[in-house]
C-alpha cells in the first residue's frame, strides 16, 4: 500500500498544495514565498528521506504566519492520510541533532494524541527575516492536525538558524 497524499487546503489566507511520500528518497520542491521556512522543509525532507513537495500562496503582506501554520496542518493532515490505520509503523521516535554549535533533542509519538511540548528559546526574535515563533507554531500544527506529540528541547546553542534547524 503506497504511504503518500496529497492535501489540498485553501482558505482566505492561504491555497496549499502539499504532497508527501513517506517512501520516498528525500527530494523536496517547496515554494511558500519564505525563504528560510522553505529551506527548513527542503532539510526536513533529505533528512527524512521523505518526498515533499509544496506549493503555497499566502497573505505574506500581513506575515508569514498564516502561510507555516496553514502548511504545518496541510503536512499533519497529509501524514494522518499516509499513515492511515497507523498499523506497522514504530510509533516512538526521536533524535539528538548537533548543528554546529546547538544541541536540540526532539521526540514524537504518532499514536494518535495530539500534544506539542517546545521547550526552545530562540537568543534572536527573527533569523533573517522570518519571525523565530513561528518554528513552535508550525509544529503545533503539525502535531495537532496529525494526532502526534512533539516535543523539542533546546539543549544549547547560540545561532538561530543552527537552533531551528537542530529542531526541524
Amino acid at each position: 500500500m503506497p504511504r503518500a497524499a496529497t492535501i489540498v487546503r485553501t482558505t482566505s489566507e492561504t491555497d496549499i498544495r502539499l504532497s508527501l511520500d513517506l517512501d520516498g528518497s528525500g527530494r523536496a520542491d517547496v515554494r511558500t514565498g519564505i525563504g528560510f521556512f522553505d529551506h527548513m522543509l527542503t532539510l526536513l525532507a533529505g533528512h527524512s528521506l521523505v518526498d515533499l513537495t509544496v506549493a503555497c500562496t499566502g497573505d505574506l503582506h500581513v506575515d508569514g504566519h498564516h502561510t507555516v501554520e496553514d502548511v504545518g496542518r496541510a503536512l499533519g493532515a497529509a501524514l494522518v492520510e499516509c499513515l492511515g490505520d497507523r498499523r506497522g509503523i514504530r510509533r516512538y521516535g526521536h533524535a539528538i541533532i548537533p548543528m554546529d554549535e546547538a544541541l536540540a533533542t526532539v521526540a514524537v509519538d504518532l499514536g494518535g494524541r495530539a500534544a506539542c511540548v517546545f521547550a526552545v528559546a530562540f537568543p534572536v526574535p527573527t533569523i533573517g527575516t522570518f519571525d523565530a515563533q513561528l518554528v513552535e507554531v508550525f509544529w503545533e500544527s503539525v502535531a495537532a492536525t496529525a494526532g502526534m506529540n512533539f516535543h523539542a528541547v533546546l539543549h544549547h546553542g547560540r545561532n538561530g538558524h543552527h537552533i531551528a534547524e537542530a529542531v526541524f
